[in-house]
């Protein structure tokens, strides 16, 4: 990790073991991917009214490239038991975004399928038409196996849409077959 890990406490004390048992799953996210920029782990102890016995719930903030990952389970009632299945997760969510970054992911058959309509390679980022006349937009990190710059407009895709800060999105893009020229027009 470029920074160091942090770990705050809420409403509860942690032994060094405690905290050694964190700093050691936070070293192996490492082994899923080298790029994490940076790990905070907040253990917390919420004040429940009526309620006996304490539940611990652990939350990771990861900093990796393209993004921020939020991992937050339900409590336990045994700190070890939500430390340890945060983590899982938190390797689990890691693994995911390497293979996507590393253009690992295969999209389904079925994902729905668009065509290139615009292209800003300047910019880092386009737009799909859909099959139902909607426009989606992508950006350049979405494209699998860095194929941005082999996209060009008319191209068919495949695409997986998510929803975006200011309309539908692409969160992860496929090329398709080069786009054929018009009957009877030379290449």
């Amino acid at each position: 990790m470029e920074l160091p890990l942090q770990i705050t406490k809420h409403g509860v004390e942690l032994s060094p073991a405690d905290e050694e048992a964190i700093r050691e799953a936070a070293g192996k996210l490492e082994c899923f991917w080298d790029r994490v920029i940076s790990c905070r782990v907040l253990v917390d102890v919420p004040h429940r009214r009526g309620h006996t016995g304490r539940h611990y719930n652990v939350r990771i903030d990861l900093k990796v490239p393209g993004g921020q990952l939020v991992i937050k389970r339900q409590p336990r009632e045994q700190l070890q038991d939500a430390v340890q299945e945060a983590f899982r997760a938190a390797a689990r969510r890691v693994q995911d975004r390497a293979r996507r970054v590393r253009g690992s992911v295969k999209l389904d058959r079925n994902s729905p399928r668009g065509i290139v309509t615009r292209l800003l390679p300047w910019e880092g980022y386009g737009f799909i038409a859909t099959e139902d006349d909607r426009e989606v937009y992508f950006e350049r990190n979405s494209v699998l196996d860095g194929g941005f710059d082999r996209l060009e407009e008319g191209m068919e895709v495949r695409f997986v849409e998510e929803p975006g800060e200011q309309g539908p999105q692409a969160s992860t893009v496929a090329l398709g077959p080069r786009p054929r020229p018009a009957r009877g027009v030379k290449p």
